[in-house]
């Protein structure tokens, strides 16, 4: 499993992110406190709300160097 944070500014960041993570074959969740929705979810993601650090927890084994390259613009500082 690798984790990163990632933050969303407004329902288009949300939109976007969702079409970014679609193209993998990884099982990924995004959790804020005691609220884990999956990461591909884009309802799930809007009740995350916006400007909040939340933790993208990605499920596998392999190197996903590349995921983490196309969603570089929603990591959290």
């Amino acid at each position: 499993m690798q984790e990163v944070k990632v933050t969303f500014r407004n329902p288009n960041d949300i939109l976007d992110f969702v079409s970014r993570v679609e193209k993998y074959p990884y099982n990924m969740d995004l959790s804020h406190g005691s609220i884990v929705v999956d990461a591909k979810s884009l309802l799930g993601i809007m009740n995350l709300g916006f400007n909040e650090p939340v933790s993208l927890k990605v499920y596998s084994d392999e190197d996903c160097e590349e995921l983490f390259t196309d969603i570089e613009r929603f990591t959290a500082a």
